[in-house]
């Protein structure tokens, strides 16, 4: 079990000769901007990981090749696509595919909070969370780390603690008593004695489950239990119920939810056992293999060490948790010497472990690389950067909607507006009549005939389309030539053009437009040249909700 993040780099193990010293501080500079939020100017990415500012250029200017991050300005911004990083390794876990419909199902029972964690070091690490919209609402994400010591699920992984991991946890805790390396919880105002958190343990050997009293912040209380892995006994991960003390005490979570928080646990392991073991999946091949015209194309900006090491998480997955050292080297299409020397860096970072000699997973801190804000990330959040992108390209506003609960009207949920004296008026919740709206039309042609919510077809101009069937008749076209373009019939003067948005299972969940007076572009021009450049737009706002949808719920507005 590697040694907590949290302790000073003085006390981490020196660095292997073999690491590859590009990647250890490309992992430096997305851990740095994780702890900062999210967002860093250059400079300051040079101050807080102590590199020299050409070295924080060439970084940050091939994570953004990459996708990884993007550049904004002087700013350096963490972008969706780094979360495949994570969603390799939950992928390889399997335990959210096998178990987040039992932690959701068990959420709306109770109407709290539910997570599902596991131990990462001395720490505990969040994979699921079905959380509750309330006023006081909690704020943990997946891959937020929290001491082992504070929480409800700690005391549980303690139990399987040997004594070198007692040593660390203690260590840990003189370096840092108050917790401020674990930036996802308040400092303690009064931290617990190793002796209570000891006595903690030993509860929770004996009881098989434990309670977190406000160790976290007055006021929230959790209740946590084990779920053990059917084939070793040994906890695989624990599932939470967390509520606050004005819905619950402590002692009522525990008197009242925890018999049926152990049912929902039966549950679980029952579909542990009778999972089948994972096929191997169809091993990638050639991850790597566009570093070297990335290296062509940019020159010196494009670290490409860096690049390739960072293909080796993405090798791991699904039916592939656990890789030798010629399945990585064959999957990302590196030389065994270089994935060697990336793996040796991974795992001096504490990022891969070895289960057994010569055989590598990846590790929960994996999940620290920018997971815990990314996956509360929205879609018009996702979507602004590309709108602003397309904006500039087409000198044209761009909006991004929905359909209403209804299913009657559109709303806007994202805008980039273009300075022009002749523009249209268009704010961020805006709702329009869907069947006369580019977007509207898009999203109404996805759905089945039966399912669609035309509303009171009113003549908003000479031009708007009110007849049922010639509706019904556009919106089928619209379908299959995947885009709406739609001439005067909101109002007189204006043309707008649109394309959807499609999640993971393909279905248009919302819809990229742009709008305009017709004296602008000419019917044609609009097919020919606006609609592939939307198109494109689109399927980039897709890459990246695809990505960040994989494990997480993302919100559409």
């Amino acid at each position: 079990m590697p040694a907590n993040p949290t302790l000073k780099e003085a006390a981490a193990p020196a660095v292997p000769d073999e690491a590859v010293t590009p990647l250890i501080r490309g992992i430096a500079v997305l851990r740095q901007l994780t702890e900062a939020g999210g967002t860093l100017s250059l400079s300051a990415l040079e101050r807080a990981t102590g590199l020299a500012r050409s070295t924080v250029d060439r970084i940050t200017s091939t994570l953004a090749h990459m996708g990884y991050v993007r550049l904004d300005g002087r700013d350096a911004v963490l972008a969706p696509r780094l979360m495949e990083l994570g969603n390799a390794y939950l992928a390889a876990l399997r335990l959210p595919a096998l178990l987040d419909a039992h932690a959701d199902a068990l959420a709306d029972e109770l109407d709290e909070s539910v997570s599902l964690a596991v131990a990462d070091g001395d720490g505990i690490r969040f994979i699921h969370q079905a959380t509750r919209r309330r006023a006081m609402s909690l704020s943990f994400r997946i891959g937020d780390l929290l001491p082992a010591e504070r929480t409800a699920p700690g005391p549980l992984f303690a139990t399987e603690w040997t004594g070198e991991d007692w040593k660390r946890w203690r260590a840990r805790r003189a370096a840092d008593p108050a917790n401020h390396g674990f930036p996802a919880v308040p400092p303690a105002e009064h931290p617990l004695t190793a002796e209570e958190f000891t006595r903690r343990s030993a509860g929770a050997r004996a009881d098989g489950w434990t309670l977190d009293d406000q160790l976290i912040e007055p006021g929230l209380v959790a209740v946590a239990v084990p779920v053990r892995d059917p084939r070793t006994g040994r906890i695989t991960c624990a599932a939470s119920v967390v509520s606050h003390t004005s819905r619950h005490t402590a002692a009522g979570l525990r008197d009242t939810l925890l018999p049926r928080l152990r049912a929902a646990v039966a549950a679980m392991e029952e579909d542990l056992r009778a999972a089948p073991r994972p096929e191997p999946a169809p091993a990638p091949s050639g991850l790597a293999t566009w570093t070297g015209a990335s290296k062509q194309e940019l020159g010196r900006e494009f670290v490409e060490s860096l690049a390739r090491g960072l293909t080796v998480p993405t090798a791991f997955g699904a039916g592939r948790a656990e890789l030798t050292l010629t399945e990585v080297a064959k999957a990302t299409g590196l030389a065994r010497a270089t994935a060697r020397r990336a793996l040796i860096t991974y795992e001096h970072l504490g990022l891969v472990a070895q289960p057994r000699p010569g055989t590598f997973t990846l590790t929960p801190r994996v999940l620290g690389l920018g997971y815990p804000l990314l996956s509360r990330t929205s879609l018009p959040h996702i979507a602004a950067p590309h709108l602003a992108s397309l904006a500039e390209r087409i000198h044209e506003s761009t909006s991004l909607a929905v359909l209403t609960a209804a299913g009657d009207e559109i709303q806007y949920t994202a805008r980039v507006a273009t300075a022009r004296v002749m523009s249209v008026n268009i704010t961020v919740g805006t709702r329009l009549p869907a069947y006369a709206t580019s977007m509207g039309r898009v999203l109404l042609a996805d759905l089945p005939p039966a399912d669609r919510v035309l509303g009171p077809l009113r003549p908003l101009t000479p031009r708007t389309l009110t007849d049922p069937k010639a509706l019904t008749r556009a919106l089928d076209e619209v379908r299959d030539q995947g885009y709406a373009l739609v001439d005067e019939e909101l109002e007189e003067g204006l043309r707008s053009l649109a394309v959807p948005v499609r999640d993971r299972t393909g279905r248009a969940v919302a819809a990229l437009n742009t709008a305009m007076h017709t004296s602008r572009h000419t019917l044609r021009e609009c097919v020919d040249h606006l609609a592939p450049a939307l198109r494109e737009t689109a399927d980039a706002i897709e890459a990246d909700l695809h990505v960040s949808a994989r494990f997480t719920r993302i919100p559409l507005s």
